[in-house]
């Protein structure tokens, strides 16, 4: 049964994995790197400072800050190194069955995926926090290019990408019931701040660099 479900994952994972297009390995290459999000980042920060509020906005920040924490450890610093299962990338069982973009292999292990963990614990935390339909599937989206991304570049199995988004979903889900339990505690008056406005603003953050990737890597595949 483990050996059946192990093959259908590497199928699954060389099915997705890679093509011959210039365009799509550059969008690929460029939206999982955390460089190209800074941006959305930075207008998440301004929009919280902006509040007026800054006991909410700090903890609202500390809180995203424990998801990626939370996320990114457990998958880094215990599942990888404990489960020691080799990326696809990394595996010499699928050497020359992988197509890799500019040599990019990724460190050693891939179990759990970090980027999958980490998107989704934000984009969850995020969500629960706006509770706006358009931002809530803009974001979705977000984290799904980039777990569709490391799946393209080779550097995980399509196992890794779904234990990540589990995970991922439980600490965001697990942060933002701290988040109320702490804003209701101390009376940080959090309610009302997380306005429509607010969240359409982001809603146009993600739009717009995903239209700035789709330019860029069109750009260069025709030059």
């Amino acid at each position: 049964m483990l050996d059946m479900i192990v093959s259908l994952d590497t199928q699954l994972t060389l099915w997705l994995n890679g093509s011959e297009s210039v365009f799509l390995d550059t969008f690929a290459k460029t939206a999982t790197k955390t460089t190209t999000w800074v941006p959305l980042a930075l207008l998440l920060v301004y929009l919280l400072v902006r509040m007026r509020n800054w006991k909410n906005a700090l903890l609202v920040m500390l809180s995203v800050a424990l998801v990626i924490i939370l996320a990114d450890q457990m998958a880094s610093g215990v599942f990888k190194p404990l489960v020691a299962r080799l990326r696809p990338s990394q595996n010499p069982e699928l050497d020359g069955l992988i197509d890799l973009v500019d040599g990019y292999r990724g460190g050693p292990y891939g179990f759990f995926s970090s980027h999958a963990a980490n998107t989704c614990g934000v984009a969850v935390f995020l969500s629960l926090l706006f509770r706006h339909k358009w931002f809530t599937g803009t974001i979705s989206s977000w984290a799904l290019l980039n777990c569709w991304t490391r799946l393209y570049l080779g550097v995980h199995y399509v196992g890794d990408i779904l234990v990540g988004v589990l995970w991922g979903c439980c600490v965001g889900w697990m942060v933002y019931r701290l988040y109320r339990y702490l804003d209701r505690r101390y009376m940080l008056r959090g309610a009302g701040l997380f306005t429509p406005e607010r969240a359409q603003l982001l809603t146009e953050g993600i739009l717009l660099t995903y239209v700035a990737l789709l330019i860029y890597a069109a750009c260069y595949a025709i030059l």
